[in-house]
């Protein structure tokens, strides 16, 4: 079966701009189910080689790109999330498995032999690139997303914020771990959409002097390493 693409844009916006997205979603859209209070926490942990081919990918715009990433929500280590996200342009699909906070340690201490034997597909293509690409655990990304969906056109809308990073991969698990934050007051707007883009979204997301962009958390981290 075949990857199932979805449309996807990003602003750049303002705190103003916030508030004022929120208030118009509060109406017409509604707010992720997982949110606890409007909002959670994520915190991943990218892979790249050692030639950072995902991030000079990114900063280049190369059409057809993917990376990997670990992922929990709200320091839940009891739910992690391996994903492999592609992109094609403006189209992007994801794939996403559990894994046991065990095994995510393994993976980040480089102990791999088990993910060959784990009849996990997604674990075993990590593995495979591991060994073959040399990708490895390469940053930790911070930040707080206020979520909102419109089942219509099957509408995702987030706001990202509060972007921080953490100065060593091994404290991925670790909920207490330093972390600074990169690109004070930066909030990231981003739509994705299936065959449509109902007008109603169309127009709440559209602000003056905002334009689409593709500006990268995993990027914006790599600053500190």
């Amino acid at each position: 079966m075949g990857l199932k693409f979805r449309h996807e844009m990003k602003h750049v916006i303002s705190p103003m701009d916030r508030l004022v997205l929120k208030q118009r979603l509060d109406v017409v859209a509604q707010p992720d189910p997982h949110a606890r209070g409007g909002n959670y926490h994520i915190r991943s942990l990218y892979f790249d080689n050692i030639y950072d081919k995902a991030l000079a990918e990114k900063i280049n715009g190369t059409a057809r790109r993917e990376k990997f990433r670990i992922r929990y929500y709200n320091g839940d280590t009891g739910f992690i999330h391996l994903e492999k996200k592609s992109k094609i342009v403006n189209l992007s699909s994801k794939q996403s498995t559990l894994i046991t906070a065990t095994e995510a340690q393994h993976i980040i201490d480089n102990d791999l032999d088990w993910m060959m034997e784990s009849g996990n597909p997604l674990v075993e293509e990590l593995y495979t690139k591991m060994r073959g690409q040399g990708i490895k655990p390469k940053t930790i990304t911070d930040y707080i997303r206020d979520p909102y969906i419109f089942a219509p056109g099957n509408v995702r809308v987030t706001i990202d914020y509060n972007i921080r990073t953490g100065i060593r991969c091994g404290d991925f698990l670790n909920n207490d771990c330093v972390t600074v934050p990169v690109c004070e007051n930066i909030i990231i707007l981003e739509v994705k959409w299936d065959e449509y883009l109902p007008d109603i979204i169309r127009d709440i997301v559209q602000l003056k002097d905002r334009r689409t962009c593709s500006f990268s958390k995993y990027a914006a981290c790599r600053l500190y390493g």
